[in-house]
């Protein structure tokens, strides 16, 4: 019987040897800060993005050596203007360093310097993340699969924004986490959800993903995205616009699932072994 991935470590023997290199991206114009967690043996590895959410106090590094035990290359990184990565946040970026970053991994040297499989790459996204994995594969149909974690739903939100106090509510909880972000304020970030609108429903992505893989986590203790307007109308749309492969999810949780972390990386990992990327 195999090594548990969630209790054994791989066995020693196997060469090469798991590593855990840094590794920059570039998207517009900025050094992104990369850390990719290869598993011990030749591959070449399937690939899983990371993405974590705003502003990135959970990264999932967890869930990152999880998957490198399960047999998967784990690459967690910075969209730019967070943790000192230069440029400026905005919601645009974060959707355009996931793009950029998820092509850049699959080229053939990057590809060939850390034993990687270009032809069997997955997302998996919290929050923010959840939103730009979904939205990314989407726009990608090389993408083999995605998985979204207590997903936010900007398209969801804005509608809301017309309510002053709603409004406000949201400019005021974004102001209290920017320490770590640069170049943006909570009123610059809710301005760019009611550009964006309904463009950025998630819902309306399902006909992209109807013939990939989808896993969809809720949480049903969680104040940043509750599950009834983030999670139950978008299973009820995949559903009803048969996203085929949906796989979904909810956890008794808070935000973070912070006492779910393990139940967390056995579903993931589960779903991604009956994927095409499949370790």
């Amino acid at each position: 019987m195999a090594p548990d991935f969630l209790t054994s470590d791989p066995r020693p023997t196997l060469s090469p040897a798991a590593s855990t290199p840094a590794l920059p991206f570039t998207s517009g114009g900025e050094t992104l800060q990369g850390v990719l967690h290869i598993p011990a043996g030749p591959g070449p590895h399937p690939v899983v993005v990371v993405l974590h959410g705003f502003p990135g106090n959970e990264r999932n590094f967890d869930l990152a050596q999880a998957l490198r035990r399960a047999g998967y290359a784990a690459l967690v990184f910075h969209y730019r203007g967070s943790w000192g990565m230069g440029g400026t946040w905005s919601w645009a970026h974060v959707l355009e360093d996931a793009a950029r970053v998820t092509a850049e991994i699959r080229t053939d040297e990057v590809a060939r310097a850390h034993r990687l499989d270009p032809g069997r790459l997955a997302l998996v996204g919290h929050s923010l993340g959840g939103f730009a994995a979904l939205m990314t594969a989407a726009n990608d149909p090389t993408i083999g699969a995605v998985a979204s974690v207590s997903g936010f739903d900007f398209g969801a939100v804005a509608p809301t924004l017309t309510d002053p106090a709603v409004r406000r509510a949201y400019v005021e909880a974004f102001d209290e986490e920017l320490l770590p972000l640069r170049g943006t304020s909570g009123e610059a970030l809710v301005a760019e959800m009611e550009t964006a609108g309904a463009a950025w429903k998630l819902a309306g992505l399902a006909p992209r993903l109807a013939d990939r893989p989808v896993l969809l986590v809720g949480t049903s203790r969680d104040a940043v995205t509750p599950y009834e307007t983030h999670h139950v109308p978008l299973v009820e749309a995949y559903e009803a616009q048969r996203v085929a492969r949906l796989e979904h999810h909810v956890f008794p949780s808070d935000h973070a699932l912070s006492d779910h972390r393990l139940a967390l990386a056995r579903t993931v990992v589960d779903f991604l072994g009956r994927s095409p990327v499949a370790a």
